[in-house]
């Protein structure tokens, strides 16, 4: 099957994945995307990189992020961002400084014209995940729903489906819906706990 051309009138779309995902998570997201004629990038967060202990989180992964968009600016293109869960305090870390309304102010092209958070939460300066959790009074079902190793590397406990959304199950094909669980790979649970350093 022949890839569709990218639209030079549309923005160029740049995923930021959530914990425990990987490109490879986004398939069906990506491939509409690019059916209907976007450029989609979605780099693999350093963090999921299966290190035992972790050796990356979300400053690593923040700085990547920056570059990739630097990166894509610098190329002249306007660039949307999607950010899925934990991507939003990526974003939110990482993005600063780089709209099109500040780069034109400066003279210069390209930049970000729209952020959007997917099932995401813009913290503020100096709040983590966690001060989140705890402000909505959660904190108590961090174990139900999560499973820290001794290294701090952590998997969801959460029924699986309730990842999708149990409603919308029966709406999902059943070798779509495993390819998808099956994409998740173990994550460096201290990001829950790294505060928004940069706004």
């Amino acid at each position: 099957r022949s890839k569709a051309m990218a639209d030079p009138s549309k923005p160029t779309l740049l995923v930021v994945g959530g914990g425990w995902h990987v490109p490879a998570s986004y398939t069906k997201l990506t491939n509409a995307l690019r059916a209907a004629s976007f450029e989609v990038h979605v780099p693999r967060h350093i963090s999921m990189n299966q290190s035992r202990p972790p050796n990356a989180d979300l400053y690593t992964d923040s700085d990547q992020i920056r570059n990739y968009a630097i990166s894509l600016i610098e190329a002249g293109r306007t660039v949307a961002i999607l950010m899925h869960s934990y991507g939003g305090q990526v974003g939110t870390n990482a993005l600063h400084g780089l709209s099109v309304k500040m780069r034109s102010a400066k003279g210069l092209t390209g930049g970000i014209s729209h952020l959007i958070y997917m099932t995401a939460t813009a913290l503020p300066l100096g709040k983590s995940m966690i001060d989140l959790v705890e402000e909505m009074g959660d904190l108590d079902k961090m174990p139900v729903a999560f499973n820290f190793a001794e290294d701090k590397s952590v998997t969801p406990n959460y029924p699986k489906e309730g990842l999708v959304g149990e409603a919308y199950i029966p709406l999902v094909e059943p070798d779509e819906f495993k390819a998808y669980i099956d994409s998740f790979v173990i994550w460096n649970g201290r990001c829950m706990y790294q505060p928004i350093t940069a706004t």
